[in-house]
């Protein structure tokens, strides 16, 4: 049977003409999936009963809840799905409330095939790549779903690397047909694999963010094993072939690590290495976790580095860190049910 949550306009027609349902009826399906939030076929009374009917007996809604919510201290929620095409794995989604903004950071895979030495994701090895379904549902079924202001691809696993599902759910995001969203409240993060990278820039008009860590090609194979693939200084040879100064905004993700990266030799490289594109720094303090011998940055270190950077006329921020106690936070995300010291939502 067909999934019709998380079809496009395009692939409803297609389904309609097949089925011999008029043309607009797809855009009325859509708008009962996306605008109306509907999760039954039957809900769908402006089609006739005879293609309703007939829409149950190819196709369903592929809507679920999450199996579990754990809440943070600070208000940040963990939320847990459960992915039905591949029993047994399970994929986090992280809410953020922040004053009037309203962050969602959604799962793009079960595990990741990058290895980045410092996530736990990166930990679990590759599970499978969600399903455009999968992605939306993270989105559509929390119940602050109809409050987000924002989401960032951020979570479990390397959107590069499940392009196709990533394009299609934010097509579904910003079209008109579907949420209407301005795709500048859509930031999409990556490891940098160039050839993915380059379609969706063409592609897309999401904000990127790159996650880079270290300016030291040496310095960061040892920590992300793609550098070996794609190096950091091509990524950014390629950023710099296109126009950043309009309202797209490209950001650099740089965590922190007590004494492998947060010293002024690092700082003066990043001027060097971003030198001539307009970008932003965000950083990310160190979560420990389990099984990794790196170590959290002290907040002054983190502080000069930052104005360290601000003089050399690179816009940087220090994140604020949220939900590390209960590893919601940047890294952290793992897709393991919870059995005990969780709070439950419905």
């Amino acid at each position: 049977m067909t999934d019709l949550f998380g079809m496009t306009l395009s692939q409803l027609q297609q389904l309609c003409a097949a089925e011999g349902m008029p043309k607009f009826a797809a855009k009325q399906i859509a708008d009962w999936l996306y605008a109306k939030r509907i999760d039954s076929i039957d809900a769908m009374t402006n089609l006739s009963l005879k293609a309703r009917s007939r829409l149950a007996e190819i196709a369903y809604i592929g809507r679920h809840s999450p199996v579990q919510c754990q809440v943070s201290n600070d208000g940040t929620k963990k939320y847990l799905f459960e992915v039905p095409h591949t029993p047994g794995q399970y994929v986090e989604t992280v809410y953020i409330p922040d004053g009037d903004r309203a962050t969602l950071c959604v799962s793009c895979q079960m595990g990741c095939k990058m290895g980045c030495r410092f996530c736990v994701t990166g930990q679990q090895g590759f599970h499978g790549h969600l399903l455009t379904s999968d992605i939306l549902n993270q989105i559509f079924s929390i119940p602050e779903s109809q409050h987000l202001t924002n989401i960032v691809y951020m979570g479990m696993g390397e959107p590069m690397d499940n392009l196709d599902n990533i394009l299609q759910s934010t097509e579904v995001l910003t079209s008109p047909w579907g949420l209407a969203w301005s795709p500048k409240r859509i930031t999409v993060s990556s490891v940098g694999i160039i050839p993915q990278l380059r379609r969706f820039i063409e592609e897309s008009g999401c904000h990127l963010a790159i996650s880079l860590h270290n300016p030291f090609a040496d310095e960061r194979l040892q920590i992300m094993p793609m550098q070996k693939a794609y190096p950091i200084a091509d990524v950014i040879a390629l950023l710099k072939r296109y126009d950043w100064s309009g309202q797209r905004r490209i950001s650099f993700e740089y965590t922190m690590f007590k004494g492998l990266n947060d010293t002024p030799r690092h700082a003066a490289e990043l001027v060097r290495l971003l030198r001539g594109l307009p970008c932003r720094i965000n950083l990310i303090r160190f979560h420990a976790s389990p099984d990794t011998p790196f170590r959290t940055v002290a907040t002054a270190t983190m502080e000069q580095f930052r104005d360290n950077l601000l003089a050399h006329g690179i816009t940087c921020t220090i994140r604020a860190s949220r939900g590390e106690d209960i590893m919601a936070a940047c890294g952290l995300l793992a897709g393991q049910q919870q059995a005990h010291g969780s709070s439950q939502e419905s």
